[in-house]
């Protein structure tokens, strides 16, 4: 991991950005929600995640982890704008998250997550449903485990996504944020 620290009031330099030109430099930021904190993180090509908690460590680890090869780079004012419009989707969720996206995954987990996004606000999926729409019929749990995978939380909103029986299942930040999210999106 390399995680780089900064109280900058601009994004980095560009010649910090092509001294190693295979690593990816992604700047996070990290601000507070009705869902509890929340982390943004930009790489140059769009936001590649939006992962949400209630530890600003947690938060910062799982952001390493996912991107173990990248430099991480705290910059609350190159990130402003995008955290400013997650948190305000959070509260208004009728008003949209109209983001740039830099999604990273394996064809099928990017074949999941497109269909996700194809759930409009205020309506539900169930994972087998979900699964036939990829042409994954035989394999709900591979679409949990693409759900589960998801690293741009309420972007790609797999809390959309049921149990067969209409019931809540598994959600990688915690079923009371997901009810939470379901709950504001069906006053839409």
């Amino acid at each position: 991991m390399n995680l780089v620290i900064s109280n900058t009031s601009s994004p980095p330099a560009p010649a910090a950005k092509n001294a190693n030109p295979g690593i990816d430099i992604l700047s996070y930021a990290i601000g507070e929600c009705a869902l509890g904190r929340v982390l943004v993180a930009p790489s140059d090509r769009g936001v590649c995640a939006i992962l949400i908690g209630d530890m600003d460590e947690d938060l910062t680890d799982d952001l390493a982890n996912r991107f173990p090869e990248a430099g991480l780079i705290a910059n609350e004012i190159a990130v402003h704008d995008d955290l400013a419009k997650a948190i305000l989707f959070v509260e208004k969720p009728a008003d949209g998250l109209h983001l740039t996206l830099d999604i990273r995954g394996t064809p099928f987990q990017r074949r999941v997550w497109e269909k996700l996004c194809a759930i409009p606000a205020g309506k539900t999926a169930t994972y087998m449903e979900l699964a036939r729409h990829v042409g994954a019929e035989t394999s709900p749990r591979a679409v949990g485990a693409a759900c589960a995978a998801n690293p741009i939380a309420l972007a790609i909103p797999c809390h959309r996504v049921m149990r067969t029986d209409g019931e809540l299942a598994g959600y990688r930040w915690g079923i009371e944020r997901k009810r939470e999210l379901i709950r504001k999106e069906a006053m839409v």
